[in-house]
């Protein structure tokens, strides 16, 4: 049976389609924050639902920062999706985090330089939300259980510093993100997960570990060829995990995430311009 509510993924680096996936309709859509990373993928997996859109377009055609966050994140809301599962390539900040192991993110640093808009609440309304606990506990305890099922080696908890790119850190930066206390290093997922909260969605971050990044003195920097042998070996187990997670997955309609908004605008209702609220009436319309 097909459980009505659709989950939403986005591939990363090297997740650009999925096994078994029975794709029945593609949705092109224009969203008041341009143009989505590319057509929405809507169809069947593991007897579930799915909306998949490559994060970084077919062919990877956007990198970290041109990627339009807000315009993939409202697609998926306008397509009925409350929860995504998100899947990213990262580089290890220690030593036990080995290439090919799986973290289950549980907490971020930003790292970025404000290139990117990380917020659907500007000119003319203000919100404030919850960010505390970034990722959604019940998606996290799903793919964490989906993981050991599958036979993966991984890591329950870990601080994903996200920084700017495209390219990769100085020995310095790496140094400097260890002592920050970070776990894994990618370019995209903390903007997602921002994005994702505001529109009160459910979102959590599969992080398949690809390197060392370059603080690892006894190893090679890091270099994309590298990254790519990686994934093309654990591309199978990650799609196995996400597999297994969709056939698990049951919607928690209680989860705090799903009211994020409650409390967080602060702007006088009567002073949002119409046009406003006509932007966000797909992720803030209950409310406004």
């Amino acid at each position: 049976m097909i459980q009505n509510e659709p989950i939403g993924m986005m591939g990363g680096t090297g997740l650009y389609k999925m096994g078994a996936f029975r794709l029945k309709r593609k949705a092109s859509l224009v969203t008041p924050f341009g143009r989505p990373s590319d057509s929405f993928l809507i169809g069947e997996l593991a007897g579930r639902n799915v909306v998949f859109l490559p994060r970084h377009g077919v062919g990877h055609r956007y990198n970290p920062s041109e990627v339009n966050y807000r315009a993939n994140i409202w697609g998926m809301k306008k397509l009925g999706v409350a929860s995504i599962l998100s899947v990213s390539a990262v580089g290890s900040l220690r030593e036990e985090i080995k290439p090919g192991d799986m973290v289950v993110v549980d907490q971020f640093i930003d790292h970025t330089r404000g290139i990117r808009p990380a917020t659907f609440f500007e000119k003319g309304i203000v919100a404030h939300v919850s960010f505390a606990d970034p990722l959604c506990p019940h998606l996290r305890r799903l793919l964490i259980q989906a993981s050991l099922k599958a036979g993966a080696k991984v890591h329950e908890r870990g601080t994903y510093v996200c920084m700017e790119g495209p390219m990769f850190s100085t020995r310095a930066e790496s140094r400097w993100y260890q002592s920050l206390k970070g776990d894994v290093i990618g370019m995209t997922n903390l903007t997602e997960a921002k994005l994702a909260r505001e529109a009160e969605v459910c979102y959590a971050t599969l992080a398949l570990s690809t390197d060392y990044d370059c603080w690892h003195q006894s190893l090679e920097p890091v270099t994309t060829d590298q990254i790519i042998a990686v994934l093309n070996q654990n591309v199978e187990l990650a799609q196995r995990i996400i597999f297994q997670a969709l056939s698990d997955y049951h919607a928690h309609s209680d989860c705090s995430c799903r009211s994020a908004l409650r409390h967080a605008i602060m702007t006088d209702r009567k002073k949002i311009p119409v046009s406003v609220k006509k932007r966000l009436k797909i992720i803030a319309g209950k409310y406004l």
